[in-house]
């Protein structure tokens, strides 16, 4: 289904070439659709690293405050660039009483006095409305999610924290090494059944745990391309987030024009396709005619099978999902997949078809056909749909496909991104619920192990759901089904319902606007800048292979305090080590208060003298942090608690990174080949740590004690830009535009 070829790729012919004698992999380079868009938002002149600055931002409703407060408190007075904040997230409104409102009210007050947009509540997903307002062919997206995809509409969109929005704006720049490359070669068509969510499947399961196209910009081309409709286009392109890839982006043609002409805005349409003899790192190979219905199990879209091939293997597949599961809740609870087998069947709970990815029209559609007239039954099992935006709410209506899934049992919810992050349908405990949706991590579904609540997620095309629905709930792939595709529609954009809510100001701020501050919204704790040396208490040790930034913040219940850093900064690592912010907050009493007898003797043993030039702040230690949302909370969270420094064999994204830099927090990396045998309450230190940022040293030696012995270990700095190094040395992102200021 998927071949990876690891190493350089001409494009010649419309085909991938391997081996090209005479051509020139740098002039090759230059002729990548991306490479043409990167270098025309590129605003540094040596080609290695990228100044970029975009053509608009967007974010939600768990992320625009933040970001706002920090802007505002940097010396914002006016969004240079439109910037949208939809609210598609805490727009259920129901917890924490007033506070999802209120930071509502606090989106509309900030967009008129700096000139932004606002989306109101369930009007769109934050990513449908970037496809149908901000794409345009050569232009980029910066997001404050994880999830901005605009490839296949021929955008790059690239999702980071928020600070990183906060630098556009007040006119800053995006820096990053210039990126690897990759061809994703499409060929064939795909067969009846299989839906964007199986070929994205089958990409995350070849390319993620290998890290083949890791911070990479894919890059899609090929005969296979216009066998594709846009909104299948689109289902694959947002999930290559979880491939870990940077951005990427797509060949466009007739169909992207008629997505633009629909749209109403056949300006914003040009031609991109991949020059003869452009150079990319890496290639990928799908034959689409190849791909069949597939199943991402617990707990990543990267756990990927076939869904004939996990029938066929039931009980053992199902068996070592729930040994993983074991050794990552060690096991405080237990997942019990097998007790939903009954005659050599899967039973599923729950299904879901909703946003981004699974929300889209063409999905929606052929989900209602597949179902047909039988009805879902009066079972446990159930079916629930989400619309990505009124526009397409309004077509399905129009074209009678919602009635037809209502009349069949299933329930449609407004446009809300809540089944993604774990804050709507949560199932029941120990439930099975299948997804057409981008994320199936721990917690995601909304389940909290470590109250003795667990239900897990796995992620099927909508066709797949649909299947399974008309099934009763038992497992069953669309191609195991005979029903006739949808009739083509003529596909219509209707946007009265924007015309008539969406608050568009970009260009006209109003300066004498007073922000709405509710009570939850709260301005950032003072951060202390870099002392000369540093002593690093561990107050968690994480031995996973993966941490993900659902584990270092929770998502769900706990979205509604992210305009509270205080209040938000309390769940820290809640549902993967609940000990964690006790132990933070002890260790800032400590580094507050003075060395005290103990800490005395700490320093005593790691030969520290210069006591007063001396920060003692905890640290975490993972061995691979950040992989999945783009939240700065993961970090910023860490921050507030006095965290100063994360210690990893490398970090899953560079977002993740991006952001403990943005905070301050000094990014250590060790070795591969180096043991780290240290615990919780295992001290780290650090002497001269303020001398090596500043110089750009890319090693430091450090003394760990531990069990009363001391060792000496090799922590590295690698790939600090001078900007990061500033940033890192005042104290965070806000301090360094403050002294910028001076």
């Amino acid at each position: 289904m998927v071949t990876l070829h690891d190493g350089g790729t001409f494009y010649e012919g419309g085909a991938p070439v391997f081996e090209s004698a005479g051509r020139s992999a740098e002039d090759g380079r230059k002729k990548t659709i991306a490479h043409g868009i990167l270098s025309a938002h590129d605003r540094g002149n040596d080609g290695k690293e990228l100044r970029l600055r975009f053509d608009s931002l967007i974010s939600h409703d768990i992320t625009y405050v933040g970001i706002i407060q920090t802007a505002k408190g940097s010396g914002l007075e006016r969004f240079p660039v439109p910037y949208v904040m939809t609210n598609c997230h805490n727009s259920l409104c129901a917890v924490g009483g007033t506070i999802n409102a209120d930071d509502h009210a606090f989106g509309l007050s900030a967009a008129r006095k700096y000139g932004g947009v606002f989306v109101p509540p369930s009007f769109a997903v934050i990513h449908q409305y970037a496809r149908e307002e901000l794409a345009g062919c050569g232009r980029m997206v910066l997001g404050s999610d994880s999830h901005t995809r605009y490839g296949a509409l021929g955008t790059m969109g690239v999702g980071e924290g928020g600070p990183e929005i906060v630098k556009q704006l007040l006119e800053a720049t995006y820096d990053v090494a210039y990126p690897r490359t990759v061809l994703v070669y499409l060929t064939g068509a795909p067969r009846r059944g299989v839906g964007p969510q199986d070929v994205a499947i089958a990409l995350c399961g070849a390319t993620y745990k290998n890290n083949f196209v890791l911070n990479s910009v894919l890059e899609f081309a090929g005969p296979g391309v216009k066998n594709l409709p846009m909104d299948f286009r689109i289902g694959i392109d947002v999930m290559t987030t979880e491939t870990a890839c940077l951005s990427s982006v797509w060949q466009t043609d007739e169909l992207v024009e008629e997505y633009y002409k629909v749209h109403g805005r056949p300006q914003d349409y040009r031609r991109l396709e991949p020059g003869e003899g452009a150079w990319y790192d890496a290639c990928v190979e799908i034959d689409l005619s190849t791909i069949e219905p597939m199943i991402a199990l617990p707990f990543h879209p990267s756990e990927a099978y076939t869904i004939r091939e996990l029938k066929a293997d039931l009980t053992d597949i199902l068996r070592e999902t729930e040994k993983s599961a074991e050794g990552k809740f060690k096991g405080k609870v237990k997942l019990d997949l097998l007790s939903k087998v009954h005659n050599g069947q899967l039973q599923v709970d729950q299904g879901v078809i909703a946003g981004c990815s699974g929300g889209m029209y063409d999905n929606i559609a052929e989900a209602a056909a597949i179902l047909g007239s039988g009805g879902i039954g009066a079972g446990y099992f159930g079916l629930t749909v989400y619309p990505p935006s009124l526009p397409v709410a309004m077509e399905l209506m129009n074209n009678g496909v919602t009635q037809k899934l209502t009349a069949m049992g299933a329930v449609f919810k407004p446009c809300f991104c809540g089944p993604c992050f774990g804050a709507g349908d949560v199932p029941a405990n120990g439930g099975l619920s299948i997804r057409h949706c981008t994320r199936n991590f721990p917690n995601r579904e909304g389940s909290k192990p470590a109250d003795g609540q667990l239900s897990c997620v796995a992620l099927m095309d909508a066709r797949s759901i649909a299947a399974t629905a008309r099934n009763g709930g038992v497992l069953t792939g669309a191609d195991e089904i005979d029903y006739e595709p949808p009739e083509s529609v003529e596909r219509k954009y209707d946007r009265s319902a924007y015309d008539k809510r969406v608050y568009n100001g970009f260009g006209h701020p109003h300066p004498e606007e007073q922000l709405r501050l509710g009570p939850n919204i709260t301005e950032w704790p003072a951060i202390p800048a870099l002392k000369e040396n540093i002593v690093l208490e561990l107050a968690s040790v994480l031995r996973d292979p993966v941490t993900t930034t659902d584990e270092l913040i929770p998502s769900g219940d706990t979205s509604s305090y992210r305009s509270n850093p205080l209040k938000l900064a309390t769940f820290t690592l809640s549902r993967r080590d609940p000990g964690y912010v006790g132990r933070a907050n002890e260790i800032a009493a400590r580094g507050k208060g003075g060395p005290d007898a103990e800490l005395r003797k700490v320093y005593e043993a790691l030969g520290v003298t210069d006591v007063e030039n001396t920060a003692f702040a905890s640290a975490i230690f993972a061995n691979r942090p950040g992989d999945g949302s783009a939240r700065e909370q993961a970090a910023s969270c860490q921050r507030v608690l006095g965290g100063a420094a994360n210690i990893c064999y490398g970090y899953a994204t560079k977002r993740y990174r991006s952001n403990c830099i943005n905070w301050g927090m000094l990014p250590f990396n060790i070795d591969e080949s180096t043991d780290f045998p240290y615990e919780v309450g295992d001290t780290v230190y650090v002497p001269g740590v303020r001398e090596a940022v500043e110089s750009g040293a890319r090693e430091v030696p450090a003394r760990v004690l531990s069990g009363g012995k001391v060792t000496d270990i090799t922590l590295k700095l690698p790939e600090l830009t001078q900007k990061e190094r500033e940033i890192i040395l005042t104290g965070c992102l806000m301090n360094w535009y403050a002294s910028h200021k001076k």
